[in-house]
């Protein structure tokens, strides 16, 4: 995203890929059974197609299309039970009204709150922290009482949101299922705007997925950077932030070699990595190091992608048609289960995101077969030995057995993403970390990825954070990389580069001091 910004800028880019392959976690290949396509991390992009920021790069021009299940998502209930979100909103609304009567208009208000702000909500959340003139454009539209209203609603837990918003379980048990994206409980404070975000998106805009895999993505973005005159070195991971006067001149590699950047470097990898092994801590304040002492990181990741010989047999079949399923737990089943991390349990029967990915997009396996994968949540630790993860494994078919007798049958075709072999494949998940870091509101704003000023900027002039670790955080959507070009950007702009740098550096030492 940075590379391709700093391209249409008229810099000359070049990006240093640790990996043989671009992308991160944007990337699918056939893993599990040839002719079935497997996305190999991130899936569904509500908030990538959504983003102002990847909109404007017309990546549609080098190839990138989208498709969409049937229905968005469901929620299926232990009992049998399921609440699904339409991109029909009068599908959803009947949905919601099972549960409860009157929670289909309640869904119907709730999802008018949401699309009067939403351009804005998505311009103050993915746009450089802070977003004053985004901030004042809503309390203008708003007024200060249904502003003070809308900031309460976005630190509720997703519990307490929805409880306030709807009588039933269905919708509530959607909230916070969603809110279960991130790390955080459906009790944490913050959570429940996760809830709503990703919710209410679904309902805007759907959950799609680029047709013919994730991979779709990012060759858009490389072949985009490529027709600018950019360019990729891949097995080139990087040592050594080069820095002389406190400022970046470049970057070593870990095969010796020294790369010159005349303008600016912005690394896209997890902050402990940035100023624990990249950057001499002489560089940096004694203060920001103690600070990064209480960096946390979100849950560790068991993925597991299935090639099926036939379409899934659930028992309720309102949920076949859902390109996204969560399943395992109903709402206090969720806290249980989220409990059991926190305290370094193993779930002993954990909580499901589940993909159908030929249901999404038929590209991705022969017809009338299916495309799967799931994946659920551990404890935060790098190395987890193999028969432990083995036992999660079957814990999680036996989640899906139990809604759709059958399943294992189908299975041809399977492959298991451990917490550390995600790391191996992408070195920024670290031990199975998606989000760069908590998504817990002592790790957002201003405060990520420590105390300080929530922006791309670094104590290190012309030395930028482009990662999930930089506000605001993980998720395909382009804006961390975003927000560090156009931080480099006014770094170098002319007369105004060097105030720029005065205001942020004046910032910085009244932080770290």
């Amino acid at each position: 995203m940075a590379a391709n910004l700093l391209a249409d800028a008229g810099w000359s880019v070049r990006v240093l890929e640790a990996t043989g392959d671009p992308g991160g976690a944007v990337r699918s290949g056939e893993i599990t059974a040839p002719g079935y396509l497997s996305d190999l991390f991130s899936a569904f992009y509500p908030l990538g197609y959504a983003s102002p920021v990847l909109r404007e790069l017309e990546l549609e021009r080098f190839g990138l299309s989208w498709a969409h299940a049937p229905n968005v998502f469901s929620h299926l209930l232990p009992d049998g039970r399921a609440a699904t979100v339409s991109r029909d909103l009068r599908a959803t609304m009947a949905s919601m009204e099972a549960f409860a009567p009157g929670d289909g208009e309640k869904w119907l208000s709730a999802y008018d709150d949401w699309a009067a702000v939403s351009p804005r909500m998505l311009e103050a959340i993915l746009r450089p922290f802070p977003p004053v003139r985004t901030g004042l454009g809503l309390v203008r539209q708003l007024g200060t009482g249904e502003t003070l209203r809308l900031a309460r609603r976005l630190v509720l837990s997703a519990r307490e949101l929805g409880s306030e918003l709807f009588a039933g379980e269905g919708a509530r048990v959607l909230l916070a299922g969603c809110a279960l994206h991130t790390d955080l409980s459906p009790e944490e404070a913050g959570g429940g705007v996760y809830g709503w975000l990703l919710s209410m998106l679904g309902q805007e805009v759907g959950w799609p997925v680029p047709v013919g895999g994730a991979g779709k993505l990012t060759s858009a973005l490389v072949d985009r950077l490529r027709s600018r005159g950019g360019e990729i070195v891949y097995q080139a991971p990087v040592s050594r932030v080069l820095v002389a006067r406190g400022q970046a001149m470049g970057v070593r590699t870990a095969d010796g070699r020294d790369w010159r950047a005349r303008r600016a470097v912005i690394a896209d990898v997890p902050a402990p990595a940035l100023f624990l092994d990249l950057v001499d801590e002489r560089w940096l304040p004694g203060r920001m190091l103690e600070d990064l002492a209480h960096f946390r990181w979100d849950g560790a990741t068991v993925k597991v992608d299935w090639a099926l010989s036939g379409r899934i047999p659930w028992k309720n079949p309102e949920v076949a048609g859902s390109g996204t399923v969560h399943l395992g737990a109903d709402l206090d089943g969720l806290t249980r289960y989220a409990a059991k991390i926190a305290t370094g349990e193993v779930p002993d029967h954990p909580f499901l995101l589940f993909g159908q990915m030929t249901t999404s997009d038929p590209s991705r396996s022969p017809e009338g077969t299916e495309s799967a994968w799931a994946y659920t949540h551990l404890p935060h630790r790098r190395d987890w030995p193999a028969d432990q993860i083995a036992a999660h494994v079957e814990r999680m078919e036996a989640v899906v057995e139990e809604q759709a007798p059958g399943f294992r049958s189908l299975i041809v075709g399977r492959n298991v993403f451990a917490p550390g072999d995600l790391e191996r494949e992408n070195p920024s998940l670290v031990g199975g970390a998606l989000g760069g870091g908590t998504s817990a509101a002592f790790q957002q704003l201003f405060f990520r990825p420590i105390p300080g000023l929530g922006r791309a900027d670094t104590p290190v002039d012309r030395l930028f954070m482009g990662s999930s670790s930089a506000h605001p955080g993980g998720g395909v959507h382009g804006a961390p990389g975003a927000n560090a070009a156009r931080a480099a950007l006014a770094r170098d702009r002319g007369l105004t580069g060097d105030a720029y740098r005065m205001v942020i550096s004046g910032l910085q030492r009244a932080i770290y001091r």
